[in-house]
């Protein structure tokens, strides 16, 4: 069994910072939300995202913070465009407050799913070159 490993994902973080630049994600404080790479998982997950809790942030006199894993296993061999899409989806799971505190696929506000996430990666496919992106199937994401 392979060893389980976290480094550091400077391409991901770059990825993060665009997204959240093109997708006006104005509560997402990009200081404050760190990307790093796993080998050696067991999961299926392409990616997931890790919050500080409350307890953590008290104890340590410090404000929220965000965690996005990706599981290079999975995330790696991705194409560009389900790779920016996985992004997508852990962006949303961070609320308006960003407290540090998740957000839920069914909890309030619009839902995180496959539509939804579609919908932003087009903006952002306008705003980042102003072209649609390929078309083609939209794969579902895996939740």
């Amino acid at each position: 069994m392979a060893r389980f490993r976290y480094q550091e994902a400077p391409d991901v973080a770059e990825r993060i910072h665009r997204l959240v630049e093109l997708l006006d994600f104005k509560h997402i404080d990009p200081h404050r939300l760190h990307c790093r790479r796993s080998t050696g998982s067991t999961a299926r997950a392409y990616a997931r995202i890790w919050e500080l809790p409350s307890i953590w942030q008290d104890a340590l006199g410090i404000p929220g913070q965000y965690v996005i894993e990706v599981l290079a296993e999975h995330y790696d061999p991705l194409p560009e465009e389900e790779r920016l899409k996985t992004l997508i989806h852990e962006l949303l799971h961070i609320p308006k407050t960003f407290s540090g505190a998740l957000r839920g696929h069914r909890g309030q506000g619009e839902p995180i799913n496959g539509h939804t996430v579609n919908r932003y990666y087009r903006a952002y496919c306008k705003r980042c070159d102003d072209r649609e992106p390929e078309a083609g199937p939209q794969l579902p994401l895996p939740l």
